[in-house]
Formats: C-alpha cells, sequence, structure tokens
C-alpha cells in the first residue's frame, strides 16, 4: 500500500500560486501518493492555532505563503513548537527583493489579485467548478468550457480546480455503471470532453488508501479488483458514445494532466 504524503498549502489570499509550485517540486518525485489541502485567505492568528492542530493531527507538511510579518513569524513559531514541518514559501522572496530593489514591502495580502477583469473571471471559473463539482447540477455540462469523466478517484475534483485557477468553467461528470450519464453529456462538443483514464492497479492502491483513511475494511468491494475492472468497461464504453479524448491519469500528477488539458485547448481555440 502506498504510503498517503499530505501537504498543507496556507495563504493569506487564493495560494492557487503556491499550489502550482508545491505540484510542480512534488512531480520532481516520482510517482507519489500526494495530497494538497489548500487553505485560503488566514489572515488571523486563531486560524493558524487551528491549522497547526490539524496539522499535527494529519502529519501534514505545510507550505505557508503569509505576506504579513507578524503572521509569518506567528506561524513559523507555533510550527516550531508542535514540531511540524514547514516551509515558508514567501519571506525569503520578498527580503531578498527587499535588498535589491532598496524598499521595505507594503505588507499587504491579496496584492497580486487587483480586482480587474482578469481576476472576476478567474472567482467566477472557481465557483462554476464547485457549484457543478461530481455533477451536483447537470445543466452545468452546458456551459462549460471543459468537461471531464471518470469513475471515482480518479481526481476529478483537484483537477477541476487546478483548470478553474486558469480561468476555465470546469464541469466534472462521475461514470458508475449503475447510474446512466446525462443527457447534457452526449450535446456538448467532444473537443470540451476529456475522459480520465486508469490503470487497475493504480485505482486499486487509491482506494485501498481512501478505506483506510475512512477506518473501512479494505475488502469492500469499492476496491476490489473486479468491480473496478466493471468501471473501467462501462467509462470505456461512454468515453466511445461521446468521443472525447482520452487521457491516462494513472501516472501523472494533476498539473501535469492540467497542463495537457490546457495544451489541447490552446491548441483547439
Amino acid at each position: 500500500m502506498t504510503e498517503r504524503h499530505l501537504i498543507y498549502v496556507v495563504s493569506d489570499s487564493l495560494g492557487e500560486t503556491a499550489e502550482s509550485v508545491v505540484w510542480a517540486a512534488a512531480s520532481q518525485f516520482g510517482q507519489m501518493n500526494v495530497e494538497i489541502e489548500q487553505f485560503s485567505f488566514v489572515r488571523d492568528t486563531k486560524k493558524i492555532d487551528d491549522l497547526i492542530v490539524s496539522a499535527k493531527k494529519d502529519h501534514a507538511f505545510v507550505v505557508f505563503t503569509l505576506v504579513m510579518a507578524n503572521l509569518s513569524r506567528y506561524f513559523t513559531v507555533k510550527a516550531k513548537e508542535a514540531g511540524i514541518q514547514y516551509l515558508d514559501l514567501m519571506s525569503e522572496m520578498v527580503s531578498g527583493l527587499s535588498n535589491f530593489l532598496g524598499k521595505q514591502p507594503l505588507g499587504e495580502p491579496g496584492l497580486s489579485h487587483q480586482l480587474d477583469e482578469d481576476y472576476f473571471r478567474k472567482i467566477e471559473a472557481i465557483e462554476f467548478a464547485v457549484k457543478y463539482d461530481d455533477c451536483k447540477d447537470q445543466r452545468g455540462i452546458l456551459f462549460a468550457d471543459i468537461v471531464l469523466i471518470g469513475i471515482s478517484r480518479t481526481s476529478k475534483t483537484p483537477l477541476s480546480q487546478f483548470l478553474a485557477v486558469k480561468k476555465y468553467k470546469v464541469a466534472n461528470v462521475p461514470i458508475v455503471p449503475e447510474v446512466d450519464p446525462p443527457e447534457e453529456l452526449f450535446k456538448i462538443d467532444p473537443k470540451r470532453c476529456f475522459g480520465l483514464k486508469i490503470s487497475t492497479e493504480r485505482l486499486n492502491s487509491i482506494r485501498m488508501e481512501r478505506l483506510a483513511a475512512l477506518g473501512l475494511d479494505g475488502g469492500a468491494n469499492y476496491a476490489n479488483s473486479d468491480r473496478i475492472n466493471e468501471e473501467l468497461r462501462y467509462f470505456d464504453e461512454i468515453v466511445q458514445r461521446v468521443g472525447c479524448r482520452v487521457i491516462d491519469v494513472s501516472l501523472r500528477a494533476v498539473e501535469e494532466t492540467a497542463n495537457e488539458i490546457l495544451k489541447y485547448m490552446s491548441e483547439i481555440a
């Protein structure tokens, strides 16, 4: 069973840049079971205290970008006291630029996100991804820039969120043999749809980890190879009907899959 490695990304703004950096760094270590949890708009010591407790409980590595010096120092002190491994991604960069520019930083969070049209498009895309995650409302399929389909635990949600940060409205649809796919899936341009395929062995490992994290029996049907193969066969049937592009995510980090989709979308634009 692959060991799970949890990373907290903590920011006083959205934190998507820090998350991108973490994914890029994590991809250098090959196929690892890395999960990232993002905590945005952390701007007071109470939130920091709660995060420290949670990170210690989860044995998480913490990457934080807090531009307010007092909060950055507070986080560092509390992390050391709790024995948490951490990385301050912002302080050294700001300090170095301060020396180079001969000017003190403003120390105001969120300055990189000016309230312009581009910023609002990003926020709209993020809200869209949340609203239409896991096919909560199938009407979103018709309005999405990108539609992701795949069986359970193929990274549909984190991939949707990653693409949303790139200002794409993303809807994702779970494929389950016992449930007919929404009719809307067959009405969209297949060039906007991507099927996320995964190997039986890799998915079995991921699902076993998920069951263990939930304290459930590893012998459950959810992680059974025969059940997984049944789901994958049904997935193949659906993607053939849709006529969409298929990406094998078995050995890919979320960022790698996202970059392939973004490259393809730029080519067909």
